[in-house]
């Protein structure tokens, strides 16, 4: 039987969660509350909606270039079209990025643990990640630094990071960048962009006209509501994107995502009540963390890290009780912050467990 090479057979699947109607089915529970994947709780906006409602050319072929999307997208960042590209969800972007510019043997600078994507992608290509601990739970911009050797051609950085919900702030971001090669391409992730509210974080486009190499990812599936359509994109220069489209699937993006993305930057209001909704419900759990003295990470994001011990043994008592988290390791938990009545949902289930009453 054919085999593939070696560095394949060594990478971890992405193991999804089940469909919450399989759950429920196989758990004999009802009304269950998804509060994994870190989806905007609200849902799509209207707008959103109705242009997927008022598309009706799904026989034809997609703009393979996204041409609306990128003019709006372009207007919105005051940068030009061919300085970004789409993808099918960012994750598309990360594994465009690493095969236009990495080979076997080459080495990419991460942090671990950060979004699980980034070495998958480079261990695709035979490359070998350098993942780099976090310190207090947060991307040690120092240290990614340090390990960038000739054989580095990449460096990725979550920010915020997700599983953490941890940002980096602008004074450390600007330290690193100093120090890195003309030889090395900078990612930064900011698939939480839209929900941080610290004055401090590092605002990666102040490098975009600069002569450092970094392409900078953002999404419509988180605040903007849109999972599942799978539509994100990437900021970069003309001449690295040039290289990217040079293996970029011709229709990566569909006709819906398309129309639906365009709509939803129209809609401020929906992002503004997306956004106080995340508030809310951030404040809520921390207050009810603090009184039951669980200890959390705070968060830049829309979910909350929470260092807790046998977390396999928590995640099957809260879906036992109908709640679906997301278990980071034996000592981890991870919870997405939802509707109020979904926060709630959670916080009862958790004192059940830790009562042991359930």
């Amino acid at each position: 039987m054919i085999q593939p090479p070696e560095y394949i057979r060594d990478i971890q699947p992405y193991v999804p969660g089940k469909p919450i109607e399989e759950l429920e089915r196989e758990l004999g529970i009802s009304k269950s509350v998804k509060l994994a994947s870190n989806e905007n709780p609200i849902g799509p906006s209207p707008a959103a909606i109705n242009a997927i409602r008022n598309s009706a050319d799904i026989n034809r072929y997609p703009d393979g270039g996204g041409y609306y999307l990128t003019q709006a997208l372009s207007q919105m960042l005051g940068i030009a079209q061919d300085e970004l590209i789409l993808g099918n969800g960012s994750n598309e972007v990360i594994d465009i990025a690493v095969k236009t510019y990495m080979q076997d043997g080459d080495e990419a600078v991460m942090a671990v643990p950060s979004f699980v994507v980034y070495a998958m992608a480079v261990k695709a290509v035979g490359g070998t990640p350098v993942q780099i601990p976090l310190k207090e739970y947060t991307n040690d911009l120092a240290a990614m630094a340090d390990a960038i050797t000739p054989r580095t051609k990449m460096v990725f950085i979550a920010n915020p990071n997700n599983p953490t919900g941890t940002l980096n702030k602008q004074a450390e971001f600007d330290a690193m960048m100093i120090r890195i090669p003309d030889t090395v391409l900078v990612v930064i992730d900011e698939a939480y962009y839209e929900y941080v509210t610290d004055p401090e974080y590092a605002q990666s486009m102040k490098y975009f006209g600069s002569d450092k190499n970094i392409i900078i990812l953002r999404t419509f599936s988180k605040m903007y509501g849109l999972a599942g359509l799978r539509i994100g994109y990437g900021i970069g220069k003309k001449e690295l994107l040039s290289d990217m489209n040079r293996i970029r699937e011709p229709f990566n993006t569909n006709t819906l995502a398309q129309e639906a993305a365009r709509a939803a930057l129209t809609d401020t209001e929906h992002v503004s009540r997306s956004r106080a909704c995340n508030e809310e419900g951030k404040k809520y759990l921390y207050d009810e963390f603090r009184n039951l003295g669980i200890a959390f990470v705070a968060t830049e994001s829309n979910f909350i890290y929470m260092p807790i011990n046998d977390s396999s043994t928590i995640h099957r008592r809260l879906l036992e009780q109908g709640v679906i988290i997301r278990p980071m390791g034996p000592n981890a938990i991870r919870v997405t912050i939802g509707l109020s009545e979904e926060n709630r949902r959670f916080v009862q289930a958790l004192k059940n467990v830790l009562s042991s009453q359930f």
